[in-house]
């Protein structure tokens, strides 16, 4: 996730849970212990089904009437209902919706991974387009002819 972060042009935000000895010990011990990991975190891979569990036989759903995702046992009959997560969808709702999903009490349905990868212009680059469009349009410019 991080040489993800760093590899992006324009913004990253990077969500890192480390224990704090004064304010939070021992808050993320869950996501440290490997097999109540195995359980609560629910590793988010591009273009694949979002399901988890020591069996992956949990997954995760959205509600087809409110639009809300829910964590549900795969069953037979709701296999083909497992969101396949898209990192590089242009709505950031499923995003938003799968950041809201762990339990801030006990980080049961964590999420973990890449929730969202666009590519679009960023600043510095529509900036520099911007000043050779105008440069091309009116010429170089001189700052003294400007002042006089």
């Amino acid at each position: 996730v991080l040489r993800q972060a760093a590899e992006h042009p324009g913004t990253a935000l990077v969500e890192i849970y480390q224990n704090c000895n004064i304010f939070n010990d021992g808050a993320f011990e869950i996501l440290k212990d490997k097999e109540q990991a195995e359980q609560a975190v629910i590793r988010l891979e591009h273009d694949q089904p979002i399901t988890f569990g020591t069996d992956r036989s949990k997954g995760v759903v959205r509600d087809p009437a409110t639009g809300d995702l829910h964590i549900v046992d795969i069953t037979d009959t709701n296999r083909d209902r497992v969101l396949v997560h898209d990192a590089h969808s242009t709505s950031p709702t499923t995003a938003f919706a799968l950041a809201r999903l762990a339990d801030p009490a006990t980080l049961h349905h964590t999420p973990i991974g890449v929730f969202r990868d666009v590519e679009r212009p960023v600043y510095d680059t529509l900036m520099a387009d911007q000043l050779d469009t105008a440069i091309e349009q009116n010429g170089k410019g001189d700052l003294a002819t400007l002042l006089a």
